[in-house]
């Protein structure tokens, strides 16, 4: 091996084989396993660990499993039913990939729970399912009833087949619900299709199940938008939707229904998006963090998984498997249960990663990421030795245009970040260019090693102007053009108000600036990031401000900072090593300060930012970045220049020589 390639290989496997408690994780093998350890006895150790942990929660009939936790919006009824249709989902792979004689008998609990959930539904008891409703509160089963009814189209013999007349008949009622009922306006419309293939498969199909699935893939191709990726939806949704729910449960359906046309289609698309969803895994496994629905945590390899199942990936067998277990391998090494129950959150629980619709039972949803299990033992992806990454011996820059995101990996650190000019999840249909920021899809870039900071703290990767007293918030993001290592978009700053002291996101009224505008553009080289500004119509004198990387850890101690004129630099060390967050104001922005974010983030429970700032003038305003996990990184001023001409901004990347220079007084604004 290169001394890169000794670099990329983990450390050994005790940490993560201490998580489990209920089953007896095999030892490394690497032989064929030399950068993870992991083989698919690990995958299938893990699967029946989650499974034995969850069956103590079951309820006395086994319709719900009642997790520990903080309850959903939905109620606790509902949650239950969560904890019991993700995980029959789980049983499911693990019950086809060992061709119906898995250990352990997974599968017989769930075929009682159908059957006692189903007798009586929505009844007061601890065992009736509630009543599909419209989308909000009451709408939360049809997830449920999908994962329900998929898990029973791969296991039919051993499910649907077993079970009596009768018994169809209710749980058809039940199930039956959901199609007819309003999904939300996004992926959900791929849950009542889920279901109406199901029954379809077993000769229940009717005029409405033709129509909802018609519909479903009728509206997914209106939100492929190139390249493999879809929009989770009509607006600019861009996030892991797109792998663990876009690209799964229509290809499913193709298989099951026999539709090689389709299932032809969508196998192109998903081998394209995995050409470049298959950069942003970080070289020790983590996923991007960006979006919302994070504490699925491993659903993030759902996309990955289907490559293999339906042949349909442009990555060796050996390099799909590698990205999966240092996947599998991050989780669980970094607290993604307890007792053998998956937490609610990202290391350990964590409650800005959450949403309203986050109960103890929805982790579960990381059973997408467990897909590959349906493949035997004896397929070339478990056969297969792992191999080296692109990663592992060269930086990589590119721009997935019909997104506007910008990826750029270093090999040198394994880090993987996507500067965001493209998604920010404003709803065309329920919510207006207004309210408070998403830090899940606000910011400016996301990494693989850190988190965004959350609301009501100073926020990370930003660029704000502060009007009466508020900072301002980029909702809304109008994406522009992009080249091969650079992306440019522009957004409206909005100031909401909205109250600190409950931690609350609702916002109502605020200043008004209706003519300004934040014209914005990222480029990248090895390490390095270039941003450029230009603030059209702001008032003169208005401060503003530019974040950086925000690095997290347990206290305050952790970190080492440094400021120096317009420089600020932040070390922080960690239980997986050192990150650096660096940021240097080149023009406009001159005034450098390290700022704190008290709520932390996902990856520690204090965090730190760099900052400059500035007064607006009309000017462009330009800043070096970096995030960086090499030991000792040189200064931003050693890696690239930056000369200012009017609008004009050119960029000399000092390792190489080379130049780029963007006006943006000629971007298609």
């Amino acid at each position: 091996m290169t001394a890169l390639e000794t670099n990329a290989r983990l450390g050994g496997i005790e940490r993560f084989a201490s998580a489990f408690g209920r089953v007896t994780v095999p030892p490394e093998d690497r032989a064929l396993s030399p950068y993870t350890g992991l083989t698919r006895a690990h995958w299938a150790a893990v699967a029946d660990d989650l499974l034995l942990s969850v069956a103590r929660y079951r309820s006395p009939g086994g319709a719900r499993i009642d997790l520990p936790g903080r309850p959903s919006q939905q109620g606790v009824r509902t949650d239950g039913l969560e904890g019991f249709a993700r995980t029959f989902l789980l049983a499911a792979f693990r019950h086809v990939g060992e061709g119906g004689r898995a250990p352990y008998d997974h599968l017989s609990p769930y075929l009682d729970g159908l059957v006692a959930g189903t007798r009586t539904v929505g009844a007061d008891d601890d065992e009736s399912y509630p009543v599909i409703g419209d989308i909000g509160r009451h709408g939360q089963p049809h997830v449920e009833a999908a994962s329900i009814a998929l898990s029973m189209q791969l296991t039919r013999a051993d499910t649907w087949d077993r079970l009596d007349a009768g018994a169809q008949d209710r749980l058809d009622g039940w199930l039956r619900q959901a199609i007819h009922r309003e999904p939300s306006d996004n992926n959900w419309y791929l849950f009542p299709l889920t279901i109406a293939s199901f029954l379809e498969s077993v000769g229940r199909a009717d005029e409405q199940t033709g129509y909802v699935i018609e519909r479903g893939l009728s509206l997914i191709d209106g939100w492929y938008r190139g390249e493999g990726w879809y929009s989770d939806g009509a607006a600019d949704a861009f996030d892991h939707y797109i792998g663990w729910a876009l690209h799964l449960y229509p290809l499913l359906h193709a298989r099951h229904r026999g539709d090689h046309a389709l299932e032809e289609k969508l196998t192109q698309r998903l081998r394209e998006f995995l050409g470049t969803y298959s950069h942003m895994f970080d070289r020790n496994g983590a996923p991007l963090y960006q979006g919302r629905s994070l504490t699925y945590r491993t659903a993030t390899l759902a996309a990955v998984a289907m490559g293999e199942v339906f042949g349909a990936t442009p990555l060796e067998h050996g390099q799909s498997r590698r990205i999966m277990s240092a996947n599998l391998r991050f989780f669980f090494e970094h607290d993604a249960t307890r007792d053998g129950v998956l937490t609610l959150g990202w290391f350990g629980e964590h409650a800005p990663t959450l949403q309203r619709y986050s109960g103890p039972g929805s982790p579960y949803w990381a059973s997408k990421g467990f897909a590959a299990l349906m493949l035997p033992a004896e397929h070339p992806l478990w056969t297969s030795t792992e191999a080296e990454l692109p990663g592992d011996v060269r930086d990589h820059a590119h721009t997935i245009r019909p997104v506007s995101w910008l990826i750029q990996t270093t090999a040198s650190d394994g880090l993987a970040r996507v500067h965001n000019h493209g998604s920010d999840h404003v709803k065309l249909f329920r919510e207006p260019d207004a309210g408070a920021p998403d830090p899940l899809y606000a910011r400016f870039a996301y990494s693989t090693r850190t988190g965004p900071t959350a609301l009501h703290n100073a926020s990370d990767n930003d660029i704000q102007v502060r009007y009466r007293d508020v900072w301002s918030v980029r909702r809304k993001i109008h994406a522009v053009t992009g080249g091969a290592d650079w992306v440019a978009s522009w957004h409206a700053p909005r100031f909401p108000l909205y109250a600190p002291f409950d931690a609350s996101d609702p916002a109502d009224g605020g200043p008004v600036l209706p003519s300004v505008r934040i014209e914005s553009l990222t480029a990248v080289h090895g390490r390095v990031e270039v941003r450029a500004f230009r603030l059209r119509n702001v008032p003169p004198r208005l401060p503003v401000r530019l974040s950086g990387w925000a690095v997290a850890g347990d206290a305050p101690e952790d970190f080492t900072t440094h400021v120096d004129g317009a420089e600020a630099t932040i070390h922080v060390e960690t239980p997986d090593g050192r990150l650096t967050s660096q940021l240097l104001g080149v023009h406009g922005l001159g005034e450098a300060t390290c700022a704190g974010a008290p709520y932390g983030t996902a990856f520690g429970r204090w965090s730190v930012m760099p900052e400059v700032r500035g007064l607006a003038s009309g000017r462009v305003y330009v800043a070096l970045a970096s995030l960086t996990a090499d030991p000792a990184p040189a200064p931003l001023a050693e890696l690239a220049a930056v000369e200012v001409d009017g609008s004009a901004v050119a960029i000399d990347w000092l390792d190489d020589g080379t130049r780029l220079v963007l006006d943006l007084r000629q971007m298609p604004w």
